[in-house]
Formats: structure tokens, C-alpha cells, sequence
């Protein structure tokens, strides 16, 4: 049988179909192709040889030549354990089995020089070592073998079936000597002399057996420039390829809803930075190409009126629009900011949530059809079959990250009965439809690194400034001992006029965590600001939708000075007046929702504060979360110690997250080779869209096989 990198694992010497079903199962090996790209966690130097009498009292992963002289059982409280006495010229020590003494009683000689290695234990006065790697030093000088010793994944099923470190050391080096350590290049000639990368070949050799710290560090830089180089390539193809078979809604004029809009009711200034993006989606939108644009803006940079200047280009050439929102808080906002600009241009807009009455639902949906309703926001209620546009143009969506790809794609469909403009009346023809296009907003903001990983695939419009006027948000650290200095400030504040947030993380009481809960905490506020001179409003997940809005309209009107609230304010509340945000307990939230809860504040154009209290026991990471949120108010800057705080799957969420499971390169720690990967990728592509020459023929091949054997190509918003 002629071996090829997709030869199943059973094949390979040393493996067998036990041991084969054990890797497929534990470790996802199916081919000699997985295999070879089960790349080591570290490396052990394996250069040095101890003699016993060095040895250390600090469990260290040690090697050593010596003997066993003998083997004995030791009863213990279940079972026995096996000891072999181990020497050489220096002393004695102890190797130890907790099971499968059968097979190595009868497997290992005794008076013949071994080669050991694992970690020793001091138990009793002497040296020992539990389950070592043993080889007999004629074989060890044989074998392929390097100074740094590979250490691989693995899990406590392998270990207990036998299939340790060493015997997936053996199995690597059997499909080395199988394969020759030929390997097909994957890489451009021009590319590797450009950046002088070593050959696939030798790559692989040397981040399995290195021959050297420096062919090591090559073989990395070559193995995660790779896979980056072709995960871009997989994203920019796609945006490619989008660009030209998915035909867009030709938005061909800027007409009078939005020439008069930006002329006459326009509220503020805009910055330049929403001029740049607004340019970047009317570009978009006249294309020709279905837009497929990600809106990146921090908390309060104005992402609404982007949003609804490129809704009024949708209306100037007859399309209706939508925005989706992930909840009804926000959908409500949404809604309502939208309207009071909508007014004076006399356009009919509507709100579609999980509460809509039966005979709003009728009525939305019967102007929908008619298209009479020109723009639609809601919730996850837009992508019930129900809601049928007469011609969707234009949807936008809210924090995307909160929607399943599934979800994405049904609004997508909305637009499927805008029929293309056709001479020929053909069947086929007939059948033509033209999806919206899509514009996708985001209040996160999303590291550099994940960005170009992640949503590599869309176009990308960043707002990076805030509207004039407003002021940075003060933010200070403060303890719990510090309390009636804060309450004090907060009745300064109240006093001016001004409103304040106080959030808590936990509804209710819980026994292992000694934190102040919410009821707890709206007790306290409710003795430090009596009624009648203070009023208080709370808000909590566990309340009815009805009686949180009730709430929150008594704070947005003003009549409640203090908003006592968990988290649900996150996101939905936009209250100008409001000036201070108390967090307690700021350690237990992560650096991305501190910095949510602070964009409540400093939406008018008075000085506003953020008023992060703690315990004083705090964990290294707490410590780096608070002091980002003090000394920054960057977004960007925010999401890049996040990212490195909590690494890149957890920032995703799993809906996102499959992209960055990643075999040897890290989002991380090799931005770095990620941005240079997709330099080349984008400039390869540039030259050569369809890969057709000769040059990247074996680009093209790699490409393909990728597609065929791997799944990974098909996440992606």
C-alpha cells in the first residue's frame, strides 16, 4: 500500500487498531497527516546525564544511566506497586509502578545499562521514580533522537492504556523513516525567500526532534506562519468571492431623505471619523457587490446616526431596512433614538419584539408586504417567517456576536423577494433574487489580532473618536473602608443635579462568595439616601420586563436620582444626565463588561466618573483589569489586555471560537506573524485572485486539500 499523509493511523508501524482507536478518540488523530501535526506542548533538554548522587530534593525531570539489580512487590492499602532497585556508580534509588507490573516484570532485564528519565521524589531518605521512561542504552544511542526531548499532548486515558510520551515519540519517528521525512512544499518560493523560512521538510523534522534551540525557533515561525497564511488566504478568498458572485441592491443615488437629513436636521457635528466610515458604506453600497461591512465603534462614538444616515441612502432608492438588536432593552433604544429622527423626515418606522401584541404584529406585518413600513427594528422577532419584506435593502446588526450563524443567515434570506431587474423572462431567471446588504455593529471593540482573524472575511470601519464636547470618563479605584468618602461625593454629585448608577454583580446572596449582594446593597443605599430627599429605583434580571421599564423610565425621566442595578443596564440605558457609575465588587468582572458599565456615563457634556470598588484581597489579574480601567478609557487598548488576560476563545464566545483552535500558532502571542501572514496572503491575492499561476500551483493544491479534509473553513460570520 502506497503511504500518503491521508494513510489511516492504523497503518503505521507501533500503532495497531487498539492503539488507533485510542488516538482518534483522545487526541482526534485519524491520518498520518494528523499525526505529523500533533505538535509538541515543550521541550525537555535531554543533553545532560545525572548521576544519582546529584540529584536534587525538587522533583526535576532528570535522565540517568544505571542498572536494575532487582525487582520486589510492595503491599499497600489497594493493590501492590511494583519496585525495581536502579544503580549506578554513584548510588542507589528507587523505580516505581502503580500498575501494569505484569508487563514490565516481564519486558525490562535486569543488570543491563538503561537510559531513565521522569520526575524524582525524596520519600523515606532515598530517590524514587513513579512510572519512568525507560530505554536500553544501545537502543537510545540509535534511535532518532535530538538534544531537546518533544513532550506531547496527552490525557490520563492515554497514559493509563500504556501510550506514554515515548511510545508517541516511536510512532513520530516511524512515520519519519515510512515518509523519508519528505514532505510536499506548501509555501511560494518567493515567500520563503522573502522571509528566509525553512523548507516544510525540515519544519517538521525540527519542531519534532530539534537539532538545535535555533532550528527549533525557525521550524516555529515557519509551521505558525503557515497556518495563519492560509486561514487569511481562506478569508480574503471568501471576501473575493463575495465581492464578485454575490451581485448587490444597486443603491446608485444619495437622494433627498438623506441630502435633507444632513442638511437641515442633522443634531451634532459629525466627527471625522464617522464622515471616513460613512464614505467607506456609501462606496460600498453604489458597488454593485452585496455589502458585507463589521461598524467597530466604542461605547457612545455614535454608531446610531452612522447607522441611520446609510438606513436613509436605502430609502432614497426604494428599499425598506431593518435592525436587528440581541435584546429587547436595546431593540426599545434603538427604536426610540430612531424615531425622534425619523419625525421631522416623516418616515414610517415600527418595533417588532417578543411583546408586541398579536394585532401590532398584523399591522407589521401587512405594511411590511405592502411597503408601506420603510424601516423594521426588533429583536430575534424579525426572523420569524411571519415577517416578509416587500424589499429589504438594507439589514443591520447589533452586537452580531450575540447571533448564531444560522440566525444570520435567515435575515439574510429577507431580502431573497427583491427580484434582479431581467430583460430575458426566462425560468431561470425568474428565480434570481439579490440579498440585502449587511451592515454589522459592535460596541466591543475587538483587538487588531482578532479582528483580522476572526471577521478577516468582512470589511472593516472602525470609529475610533468620540463626538466633540464630551469629556473623558475619570475613573478611580477605591476600597470598601473608603465607602462614606464615595457616599459623600455620590450626595455632591446629586446635589448638582446630576444622576448615579450603583451595579452589583449577584442577585442573591451565595454562601461561598462573601460579596455585597444587590437587596443587601439596596438596603444600605436606601439608609445612607432616605426618602423623601432621595428616591431610588432597582433593577434586576429577575423582574418583569414590564416593572424594569417602569424603572428605568422613572431614572431616564429623572424622577429617581440613583438606579440600583445588576448588570442588565450593560447595554439599553442611555441617560445623559446620569454622571456617576459605582461598580462593587469591580473584581469580579471581566475588563470588557467594566468597560460596558462605564459607557452608561458621560453621555452629556458634564465631567462624569466611574467609582471601581473593592475588597482588598485581589488576584494578579484583578489588579491588571482595574488598573487598564484607570489609566484608559481606549476601547481598543481595553480589548487587547483583555485578550491577553483571557485568550481569544473566551472573548468570542463558542459561537466564534472554532476559528481559533489553532494547532501550533497562538492569536495571542504571534500577532506578530499574523499580521505579516496576511500581508502576504492579501498581496498573493492581489497579483493572482484565482492562484492560476505556475508559481502558487502548489498554494491552490494545498488550498484544496485543507477545504477537503478539514472542517475549519466553514466557520465564520
Amino acid at each position: 500500500m502506497s503511504v500518503t499523509l491521508q494513510t489511516p493511523i492504523d497503518y503505521l508501524k507501533g500503532v495497531g487498531p487498539n492503539r488507533a482507536d485510542l488516538l482518534r478518540s483522545e487526541l482526534s488523530i485519524h491520518t498520518y497527516q494528523d499525526l505529523i501535526n500533533l505538535f509538541p506542548n515543550r521541550y525537555i533538554d535531554r543533553t545532560k546525564y545525572y548521576k544519582i548522587n546529584e540529584l536534587q530534593q525538587n522533583k526535576a525531570e532528570v535522565q540517568i544511566i544505571g542498572k536494575i539489580t532487582g525487582f520486589r512487590e510492595v503491599a499497600q492499602k489497594r493493590g501492590k506497586r511494583l519496585v525495581a532497585d536502579f544503580v549506578d556508580e554513584t548510588g542507589t534509588m528507587e523505580l516505581v509502578w502503580f500498575r501494569g507490573q505484569k508487563w514490565i516484570r516481564e519486558s525490562l532485564k535486569t543488570n543491563q545499562p538503561y537510559v531513565i528519565f521522569g520526575r524524582t521524589n525524596w520519600y523515606n531518605g532515598r530517590f524514587s521514580m513513579p512510572h519512568p521512561e525507560l530505554e536500553l542504552v544501545k537502543e537510545h544511542e540509535k534511535n532518532l533522537r535530538s538534544s531537546m526531548q518533544a513532550i506531547y499532548p496527552s490525557t490520563e486515558k492515554l497514559s493509563n492504556k500504556g501510550i506514554s510520551n515515548r511510545v508517541i515519540s516511536k510512532i513520530m519517528q516511524n512515520l519519519f523513516l515510512e515518509t523519508k521525512g519528505q514532505f510536499a512544499e506548501t509555501l511560494p518560493s518567493s515567500v520563503k525567500e522573502e522571509l528566509k523560512l525553512i523548507s516544510k521538510s525540515e519544519a517538521l523534522y525540527n519542531i519534532h526532534f530539534p537539532k538545535s534551540n535555533d532550528l527549533l525557533s525557525r521550524a516555529q515561525f515557519r509551521l505558525k506562519f503557515e497556518e495563519f497564511f492560509y486561514i487569511q488566504l481562506q478569508l480574503i478568498l471568501k471576501n473575493l468571492i463575495h465581492k464578485s458572485k454575490i451581485k448587490g441592491l444597486p443603491f446608485s443615488t444619495v437622494g433627498d431623505y438623506f441630502n435633507t437629513f444632513y442638511n437641515t436636521y442633522l443634531p451634532f457635528e459629525l466627527t471625522n471619523a464617522q464622515k471616513r466610515v460613512l464614505k467607506e458604506i456609501r462606496t460600498d453600497l453604489g458597488s454593485n457587490a452585496q455589502m458585507n461591512r463589521l461598524l467597530q465603534g466604542d461605547v457612545g462614538s455614535g454608531k446610531t446616526i452612522v447607522a441611520f444616515m446609510s438606513m436613509l441612502i436605502g430609502l432614497d432608492n426604494g428599499f425598506q431596512c431593518c435592525l436587528m438588536a440581541p435584546t429587547e432593552i436595546l431593540s426599545v433604544q434603538h427604536y426610540n433614538s430612531l424615531y425622534e429622527l425619523c419625525k421631522p423626515l416623516e418616515i414610517s418606522i415600527s418595533l417588532l419584539t417578543g411583546s408586541s401584541t398579536t394585532s401590532e404584529r398584523r399591522e407589521i406585518h401587512k405594511n411590511l408586504e405592502n411597503g408601506s413600513l420603510q424601516i423594521l427594528v426588533g429583536t430575534h422577532a424579525l426572523l420569524e417567517d411571519a415577517v416578509k419584506f416587500k424589499n429589504l435593502g438594507l439589514a443591520i446588526i447589533d452586537e452580531q456576536h450575540r447571533f448564531g450563524v444560522a440566525q444570520r443567515s435567515k435575515l439574510w434570506k429577507k431580502g431573497s423577494r427583491q427580484k434582479l431587474e431581467i430583460s430575458d423572462n426566462t425560468e431561470k431567471q425568474k428565480k434570481a433574487y439579490t440579498p440585502p446588504h449587511i451592515l454589522v455593529m459592535t460596541a466591543t471593540p475587538i483587538p487588531r489580532t482578532l479582528a483580522m482573524s476572526v471577521y478577516g472575511d468582512l470589511d472593516i470601519s472602525v470609529i475610533d473618536e468620540l463626538p466633540a464636547g464630551r469629556k473623558p470618563v475619570k475613573t478611580v479605584h477605591r476600597y470598601d473602608n473608603n465607602r462614606l468618602k464615595v457616599f459623600r461625593f455620590l450626595r455632591d454629585e446629586i446635589k448638582k443635579g446630576r444622576q448615579v448608577y450603583i451595579v452589583y454583580p449577584l442577585i442573591q446572596e451565595s454562601e461561598k462568595m462573601d460579596y455585597k449582594d444587590l437587596m443587601d446593597g439596596y438596603e444600605s443605599i436606601s439608609r445612607e439616601f432616605p426618602l423623601p430627599e432621595y428616591q431610588i429605583s432597582i433593577v434586576h434580571g429577575k423582574m418583569k420586563a414590564a416593572d424594569k421599564d417602569y424603572e428605568m423610565q422613572r431614572f431616564a425621566k429623572g424622577e429617581t436620582q440613583i438606579m440600583v442595578a445588576t448588570t442588565v443596564i450593560e447595554v439599553g440605558v442611555n441617560v445623559p444626565n446620569a454622571s456617576v457609575m459605582v461598580i462593587e465588587s469591580a473584581e469580579r468582572f471581566g475588563l470588557s463588561q467594566l468597560h460596558q458599565l462605564r459607557g452608561r456615563v458621560g453621555r452629556g457634556a458634564e465631567q462624569s466618573y466611574c467609582i471601581l470598588m473593592t475588597g482588598h484581597k485581589l488576584s494578579q489579574d484583578s489588579k491588571t483589569r482595574l488598573e487598564t480601567m484607570v489609566r484608559t478609557n481606549d476601547g481598543f487598548e481595553i480589548a487587547e489586555v483583555d485578550l491577553r488576560l483571557r485568550g481569544p476563545g473566551d472573548i468570542m464566545g463558542t459561537q466564534q471560537s472554532g476559528v481559533l483552535n489553532l494547532r501550533i500558532a497562538d492569536v495571542v502571542k504571534d500577532k506578530a506573524i499574523l499580521g505579516k501572514a496576511r500581508y502576504y496572503a492579501k498581496h498573493i491575492l492581489n497579483r493572482d485572485p484565482s492562484l492560476a499561476s505556475p508559481e502558487h500551483k502548489m498554494v491552490l493544491h494545498t488550498y484544496r486539500q485543507m477545504a477537503k479534509y478539514r472542517n475549519i473553513w466553514n466557520y465564520i460570520s
